[in-house]
């Protein structure tokens, strides 16, 4: 059973369906007693940072999603999801879960670059290193994002995919049973179905 967080500021509808299209059992989780009840989690996530965290501190979940990480419980963060993990954010100049050592930070590119922000499309990933989370995925293989801040690893080894946009930055990322994606593996069709399929076999 995987436990969607619904903290009001994720695409919970997307994120479930897909998670039954792939054989998972999911159940949504309003209340404290499920998320310590949990077996795998799922926070997903779409806005901003600072509203995130602002939002986990008023339900009371910031301790008990950090004690399931510490308990060594699987959880998996997609997009905001997955930067709420991090030390810091420059969105809101706030601090984060601290469950992966890092920053989160706005893109920036110079006046040559003709890239927009925010990142939005389809892109190729880069495996850094291997893990069960991407068992299975090749070199074609291509993800939806959405996003306008990157997550910045600490520790090289707390990496897991990169992607290109004027530099390259960390697509995923793992520690021990955290993991996550700052793209949307709901909208990323047959490779976006493998990792889910992936981690609900964790």
């Amino acid at each position: 059973m995987i436990t969607v967080v619904n903290y009001g500021m994720g695409n919970l509808g997307s994120v479930a369906n897909m998670l039954k299209k792939v054989g998972a059992t999911c159940e949504i989780a309003d209340s404290e007693t499920q998320v310590a009840a949990a077996a795998k989690i799922l926070l997903p996530g779409v806005g901003r940072f600072d509203m995130a965290m602002a939002r986990l501190n008023q339900l009371g979940w910031v301790e008990p999603l950090r004690d399931k990480a510490r308990s060594g419980t699987p959880i998996l963060g997609i997009c905001l999801g997955m930067q709420l993990f991090a030390d810091h954010s420059e969105e809101g100049d706030v601090a984060g879960l601290g469950l992966i050592p890092g920053d989160v930070r706005r893109f920036r590119f110079d006046g040559q670059t003709p890239l927009r922000v925010p990142h939005m499309g389809w892109n190729r990933v880069r495996i850094h290193k291997r893990h069960p989370l991407i068992q299975g995925l090749d070199e074609n293989a291509k993800f939806y994002f959405v996003h306008s801040y990157c997550f910045q690893c600490r520790e090289p080894d707390d990496c897991l995919l990169t992607t290109p946009y004027g530099e390259h930055f960390s697509s995923a990322v793992q520690r021990d049973n955290v993991m996550g994606m700052q793209f949307h593996p709901e909208k990323s069709h047959r490779y976006g179905m493998l990792l889910l399929k992936n981690f609900a076999e964790l």
